[in-house]
């Protein structure tokens, strides 16, 4: 990330110096320069990239995993120990509940589908973790193949919008002080990864964190800001500071690109400043307390927030991590019913903004959101009132994106242990986010494309039923 630095010192309500920083870009260590991102852009545009779709994917990972019955299978009529231990809610489709701690998503329920037959191969979480992320493509979840779903759509896209430069994979997450917590920050970060698709494609983040990114920073008075050829400079110093050993010289409409985005208008999407008090608030979360032996304020609503000026600025694929879902009951994690009061509650009042925002600006067809996490849970109560690892049965949703929504999708067994229809995997996931942002019968025929990520999205079947 480049951070620019001009000297004044008011803050903004993240806590972030909004007019002592621009920030923009993303620099994948050892990798391309700014200016250098954007021409691997240009070259992508060049190439005839008229398979892609004006869509956006919105990923909300529930990192920890997420019960797959407490979120949108209660299953009441079930025989105990079957059910939500959290009740549940009717929502606006007959005969359709969810959990108990989603009464304002139960209203939303005809723009979503629910995926009640999901399931992977993988039970424990940095595995499960990047087994999700990556679609499938890497299998049995240990890190040596494969790549985000981010970093393969950046690489058929281009790193950046072809106007507003504005990257096209960024990830939205924070460190958090409770030590569970840090756990999952660090196996998201992982899943994310660009792996052999290259630093260039790897996710961009606002606050610089996580292993992919570097954060650039350089120091410039306010009042030289404002002179082009002072800051082309600069970053031309900056460029050469950080890669002595990148001789390439950029051409100079790409540096010009460069400082374009970094003081234009794709950089006042990292603030949310300028939105309507009112809107700040139906996405405020702040009231919520999350943690287990450590507790801070839940950042979800206003990470949503963010997601939405991100995508309206041209960002093609925001990954959003929620922590905690981990809810084993045990000496690091709380129980479910204690959990789901914790971080269900905020994810109801979220995303229900977040659709209700979209749907204002018309913007819910062009948006697809995916909500999933490692994996789903036990379905009996363990004796200290907790979930554990479950694989054969998890938590999916998708809502929007121009596909038919307002349906269920698959059936569990009565004990919601494992699909009672034909499974949906991981791969039926990849092809149904990239059947969404991709024409996949231009993309077949177009020029530059590399032929082994061609027969990737076109060789996997997507949820038929969406489309």
């Amino acid at each position: 990330m480049l951070t620019i630095y001009s000297g004044r010192g008011r803050r903004d309500c993240e806590g972030l110096s909004r007019r002592d920083f621009i920030q923009a870009g993303t620099l994948g260590l050892g990798g391309l320069s700014l200016p250098g991102l954007l021409h691997v852009k240009a070259q992508a545009a060049a190439a005839g990239a008229d398979f892609v779709r004006d869509k956006a994917v919105v990923m909300i990972f529930l990192g920890g995993g997420a019960s797959h019955i407490e979120t949108f299978n209660p299953n009441m009529d079930a025989p105990a120990p079957y059910y939500s231990v959290t009740g549940e809610v009717k929502t606006t489709i007959p005969g359709v509940t969810f959990g108990g701690t989603f009464p304002l998503l139960a209203r939303h329920a005809k723009k979503m589908a629910i995926i009640r037959s999901f399931r992977h191969p993988v039970g424990s979480h940095g595995q499960a973790i990047s087994h999700v992320l990556t679609g499938g493509t890497d299998p049995n979840g240990q890190g040596k193949q494969g790549f985000s779903l981010g970093s393969l759509y950046a690489r058929l896209r281009g790193g950046n919008h072809p106007e507003t430069g504005m990257p096209t994979y960024c990830l939205l997450m924070a460190p958090h002080k409770d030590g569970q917590y840090r756990k999952e920050f660090g196996r998201v970060m992982t899943g994310s990864r660009a792996g052999s698709l290259g630093p260039t494609f790897a996710p961009f983040s606002p606050d610089g964190g996580g292993t992919a990114m570097a954060n650039m920073k350089l120091n410039i008075p306010p009042d030289r800001l404002a002179d082009r050829r002072y800051l082309l400079g600069k970053l031309d110093e900056l460029k050469r500071g950080i890669d002595s050993r990148d001789t390439t010289q950029s051409p100079d409409r790409f540096m010009q690109q460069a400082v374009d985005l970094v003081t234009g208008a794709a950089s006042k999407a990292f603030g949310i400043d300028g939105e309507d008090p009112k809107l700040i608030e139906r996405y405020d979360t702040s009231k919520f307390m999350c943690g287990h032996k450590v507790f801070q304020p839940s950042i979800l609503g206003r990470q949503l927030l963010m997601t939405r000026r991100l995508i309206e600025a041209g960002a093609g694929f925001v990954t959003v991590q929620s922590a905690g879902w981990d809810m084993h009951a045990d000496g690091n994690n709380p129980g479910v019913a204690t959990g789901m009061e914790m971080l269900g509650r905020p994810l109801d009042k979220a995303l229900s903004a977040f659709l209700e925002d979209l749907e204002d600006r018309r913007m819910s067809d062009k948006v697809l959101v995916v909500l999933t996490g490692d994996f789903g849970r036990t379905p009996k109560i363990n004796g200290r009132g907790g979930r554990d690892h479950w694989a054969n049965l998890c938590t999916l949703a998708l809502i929007g994106g121009g596909l038919k929504m307002g349906q269920v999708i698959g059936r569990s067994a009565r004990d919601n242990s494992r699909p009672a229809t034909e499974p949906i995997s991981t791969s039926h996931l990849l092809a149904t986010v990239m059947h969404t942002l991709l024409d996949p019968g231009k993309l077949r025929i177009a020029q530059g494309m590399p032929a082994d990520l061609i027969r990737l999205v076109d060789g996997q079947k997507p949820i038929e039923a969406l489309f």
